[in-house]
């Protein structure tokens, strides 16, 4: 009788044991579940690459701010150049400025996504402190960008409909600047750094992609051949008047530069200035082609021809 007894504890301790085993792995199983759920695959032309699917501390170390800013994402650390950028002050102010040699304190910041440029130094260190994507410039264009990036903060379907609303706007903006100006008119883009002045292509920032894409205005002759295929071309200060049509938007860049080149006979004398087609804009705002970037810039030039 005892051996019948001490058989059945066996088998009901077995039992028992055996359940809680398949509980724990039914919660194993659901635990995992829920860390997939809690992160996504973004497809980068470089591979897939596993990211938060709801990011709520993110470093940027490149041109990117304007996007999550636009997008509503939380940026805990960010590049020097959008630090300084008075279209994102009041976003940023208490934002870290950090670059991609300063590991320590990145790492301090507890970042849940990197995003940059793959021109960096350190790209394997910083994914060892969180998910990194590293984009290359140019690869795509100014507004599939946003939507790239929408994609890695897994707010795609956001990004797609501002780029859709933007395109239409920039384009009814255009036709009614086109309108008041002529169809002919070319405009030039330029900018001021240290004694020299840049002017720009089609897709360099500056505000160019709205002017030349979206708007459909026109770059003289003179711009196109020496900045539309690299971008940009410096020039010296005094020969700007041969390359500048009948409007000029000069990015002007003030602080630590010297801007007196604006009171000289040379500059004053230009037709464009003359006839009071400069629009000064600032140079510190107008860097990149980012979503908030854009939209500042779209308005900065519906009042300026306009109004």
């Amino acid at each position: 009788m005892k051996k019948w007894l001490l058989l059945i504890v066996a088998v009901v301790a077995f039992a028992l044991a055996a359940c809680g085993n398949k509980e724990d792995e039914n919660t194993t199983s659901s635990d995992s579940e829920t860390t997939l759920t809690d992160t996504i695959i973004y497809q980068s032309s470089k591979g897939d690459i596993e990211v938060p699917a709801d990011p709520q501390r993110v470093v940027v170390l490149s041109s990117y701010a304007g996007d999550l800013i636009k997008l509503g994402v939380n940026i805990v650390g960010v590049d020097s150049w959008s630090k300084s950028n008075p279209n994102f002050e009041s976003e940023l102010k208490e934002v870290e400025a950090v670059t991609n040699e300063d590991l320590e304190k990145i790492i301090e910041l507890n970042p849940d996504l990197i995003i940059g440029l793959d021109n960096i130094d350190n790209a394997d260190k910083l994914n060892e402190i969180a998910p990194t994507v590293l984009f290359t410039y140019g690869e795509y264009d100014y507004l599939q960008q946003h939507i790239e990036v929408g994609k890695v903060v897994n707010k795609e379907k956001e990004a797609t409909a501002w780029v859709e609303d933007f395109k239409q706007r920039a384009a009814e903006i255009g036709e009614k600047v086109k309108a008041k100006i002529g169809e002919d008119a070319t405009i030039t883009v330029a900018e001021n750094y240290d004694k020299q002045l840049y002017l720009f292509g089609d897709a360099w920032g500056r505000g160019t992609e709205i002017l030349y894409q979206a708007m459909g205005l026109n770059m003289p002759q003179s711009v196109k051949d020496v900045a539309l295929e690299p971008g940009y071309f410096a020039i010296s200060q005094e020969v700007l008047g041969d390359y500048v049509g009948d409007y000029l938007i000069l990015n002007l860049v003030s602080k630590g530069q010297d801007i007196s080149f604006t009171t000289s006979d040379w500059y004053n004398n230009i037709p464009a200035v003359k006839n009071g087609n400069v629009f000064t804009a600032n140079g510190e705002a107008f860097y990149f082609n980012d979503a908030s970037s854009l939209e500042y810039q779209l308005s900065f030039f519906e009042e300026s021809f306009l109004k």
